[in-house]
């Protein structure tokens, strides 16, 4: 069942080692078929490098196990509810990656400083608020993806790719597996040079709205050129 995904899924988790985005089994990526309802993920607590085809587990929307010997990840739930909320999505990655996750503990934004970040995501990157006590008891997972989706009620998914979750760590998604893991390596980046830029120069402020839409627009604008139109031809 879903045989090409589970091996888009397996390549995508074995990429958050492979970029220095996951710590021994910290972190999960998972894909999804929008015509079968069906989501693919990494099973809970298996390494990466001994990572099948064969360990992926198929799961519904309603977080039920339809394939997979081993357990799906405990984060299942954050992706099920991103996957139903975010209808434009194919894929969702979570990390600790480490620059990334020191401004989710740090509950802080990622703000846009430089043309880098503006090249891939349309504003800062946000920052969740704090779960409660009584929705940490409900359903940790499932209330963080509900968290998540709060904090883009007045965002756009696709123009940013990527969220903090406070006190915990990031979340990205893309249209695929694949594409999320990519966002993650992107936002780590950005996170990265943020901090850097922020040590040298405390009193830096964003880079200018209009150098910001510049580059993403160029990149993402419905008259973007950068790049190739016909890549591969």
């Amino acid at each position: 069942m879903l045989e090409q995904l589970k091996k888009e899924v397996v390549c995508a988790n074995k990429d958050l080692m492979r970029y220095g985005l996951a710590t021994l089994t910290w972190g999960n990526a998972s894909g999804i078929s929008r015509k079968d309802g069906l989501l693919v993920i990494k099973p809970s607590g298996v390494e990466y490098e001994s990572l099948k085809t064969s360990d992926m587990v198929v799961v519904d929307l309603d977080g039920r196990i339809i394939e997979g010997k081993l357990r799906p990840s405990s984060d299942t739930p954050t992706h099920i509810r991103l996957y139903k909320a975010f209808v434009h999505i194919g894929g969702v990655a979570h990390t600790h990656s480490t620059y990334a996750t020191m401004f989710a503990q740090a509950s802080m934004e990622v703000p846009c400083l430089g043309t880098t970040h503006a090249d891939h995501f349309h504003g800062p990157i946000p920052v969740t608020r704090f779960l409660t006590k009584d929705e940490v008891r409900e359903d940790y997972e499932g209330n963080t993806g509900a968290m998540i989706v709060e904090r883009f009620a007045h965002l756009d998914p696709q123009s940013i790719p990527g969220v903090l979750a406070a006190g915990h760590a990031p979340f990205t998604w893309g249209c695929d597996a694949n594409d999320a893991v990519q966002n993650s390596f992107i936002l780590e980046r950005v996170a990265e040079i943020a901090l850097g830029s922020l040590q040298l120069n405390p009193k830096l402020l964003p880079l200018k709205e209009y150098l910001q839409e510049k580059h993403f627009q160029r990149k993402h604008g419905s008259d973007a050129y950068y790049g190739q139109k016909n890549k591969g031809k």
